[in-house]
């Protein structure tokens, strides 16, 4: 949207998301579902990112069941895929004849690439036809913004539409060592903060983001380019083109400041390799804190898989990316066997509370229990819950409960916080990748050979950036920046 190309248009996507909003609070718990005519029980699987605790997930799917099937006529298989291992293990999904019907996509996953190759089901009839709750809750911009080759592929999850940076840690820590939060910054700030746990808590490593998240280089960078699902060819808010994100300056300072970090001791020894999350690191008693991209009631969700109270401090403006519509979305895979009854489950995590807070939530009584303020805490002598869910992945979270730690209007914060973005040039750009699928080939290749390396302070960028680098130019990384400079350049003349 070109930074919404022009005034009128950034009012339009405002006053969208207020009606959005508006919308939410009005809805009732029936999910008012289009006729489908059910015609005969089916049962849709559906495959989503999972990172903590869920044994009680059969109980949570049985009761989500018992008001699917009275209202279409179906069930819902859950299948959780631990986030390590998504993207290869719905690729194989998608490419063998496992039977798959709804799917988490994403551009960190490569949803443009699978929509091109044909292994998600074109959504636009089946949103007019059977998603109509869809159509009326989700801003149109983000619909347009999730277009490949002009048709949708997937319903974006009704979320924070954009992020701030900064680090967030363990408060009894913070509280224990009389740090005072009020006086960082910056990010080189938090340098006397990582200090201070070094030599005083030597059972915790200060930084433990991983390369199975936000790695400390992207967070420092956080802001700068919108890197387009891939980074190969992002777009600078600076210059507004499409630059080589690895030689920009921005990016080379925030990986020089990563590594003097980890050669502190600072970051976590095998942040490069390891494959744990970092929440699960705090959780596991090893770890103070780490860099990550945020939200309103950020720490609220981060005690609730850490088991922890955290603290954070924010660190930069609020942005809003290509991602807000491509980041986290709901797609039909190929393999459906019935794509209509499968939109028919969308549009219930659109419009159906009750779902959609058995989804999130669990179970009330076993899972949370609601106070009279209208916020949600653990049950009475409950001290973790057996069903945590990222429900920021999926569906409306508008009708979801907020967590105690929140106030009860945590969704009209979330609205303000979403109307403070300052968006990317490129909102709303979605980059065509079959003219240059080969040099991306080959490019991902380098990425994934280098880039957490670096960008965890692991690797040594005097050395390993300039060999990263010119990989990437043999590779065709100019080949690619210069066609999504191309189709960027036809986009905003649109």
């Amino acid at each position: 949207m070109k930074r919404f190309r022009v005034l009128t248009k950034f009012l339009l996507f405002m006053l969208s998301a207020v009606l959005v909003l508006a919308g939410c609070s009005k809805e009732s718990s029936s999910g008012k579902q289009e006729d489908s005519g059910k015609g005969e029980p089916y049962e849709v699987s559906m495959a989503y990112i999972t990172f903590t605790k869920i044994d009680d997930l059969p109980l949570v799917q049985e009761e989500i069941n018992k008001i699917v099937k009275e209202k279409i006529n179906a069930t819902i298989k859950l299948v959780p895929i631990n986030g390590a291992n998504y993207q290869q293990q719905t690729n194989l999904m998608l490419t063998g004849n496992e039977k798959l019907d709804l799917l988490v996509t994403s551009s960190f996953f490569g949803y443009n690439t699978q929509a091109a190759k044909g292994q998600l089901v074109a959504l636009d009839d089946l949103l007019k036809s059977h998603g109509k709750g869809v159509l009326e809750i989700l801003p149109e911009h983000l619909l347009e913004g999730n277009k490949v080759n002009g048709e949708i592929f997937g319903t974006p999850s009704m979320r924070d539409w954009g992020s701030y940076y900064g680090f967030i840690m363990r408060k009894d820590i913070v509280e224990k060592h009389n740090i005072d939060l009020s006086q960082i910054k910056t990010f080189t700030d938090l340098e006397a903060v990582f200090k201070i746990v070094k030599e005083n808590e030597p059972s915790l490593t200060p930084i433990v983001n991983t390369g199975q998240g936000s790695t400390v280089t992207s967070v420092l960078a956080g802001g700068k380019f919108d890197v387009l699902g891939d980074s190969l060819g992002a777009v600078s808010f600076k210059t507004e083109k499409m630059v080589n994100m690895f030689e920009e300056p921005e990016y080379v300072n925030a990986v020089e400041l990563a590594r003097k970090w980890f050669q502190a001791g600072y970051v976590l020894k095998d942040s490069a390799t390891s494959q744990e999350a970092s929440a699960n690191i705090v959780k596991a008693g090893k770890g103070f804190g780490y860099f990550s991209h945020m939200k309103p009631g950020f720490e609220v969700q981060e005690k609730g898989i850490t088991g922890h109270e955290m603290v954070s401090v924010k660190l930069s403006d609020v942005y809003s990316y290509t991602d807000a519509a491509t980041g986290f979305n709901l797609s039909i895979a190929r393999n459906s066997q019935n794509p209509e009854k499968a939109m028919e489950v969308i549009n219930l995590l659109y419009t159906d509370k009750d779902v959609m807070n058995l989804l999130a939530n669990g179970i009330e009584g076993k899972h949370y229990e609601v106070k009279p303020e209208g916020v949600i805490s653990l049950p009475e002598g409950v001290a973790e819950s057996n069903y945590v869910f990222g429900q920021w992945q999926i569906g409306n979270n508008f009708l979801t409960y907020p967590w105690e730690g929140n106030d009860p209007d945590y969704w009209e914060q979330m609205k303000q916080h979403n109307d403070s973005a300052i968006f990317s040039p490129a909102f709303g750009f979605t980059f065509n990748p079959d003219p240059v699928k080969t040099e991306i080939a080959a490019a991902m290749n380098v990425l994934n050979q280098y880039r957490v390396g670096i960008e965890t302070g692991t690797l040594d960028p005097g050395k390993s950036l300039p060999e990263f680098n010119k990989k990437l130019k043999d590779a065709g990384l100019e080949k690619i920046i210069a066609e999504k400079q191309k189709q960027y350049d036809e986009w905003k003349k649109k």
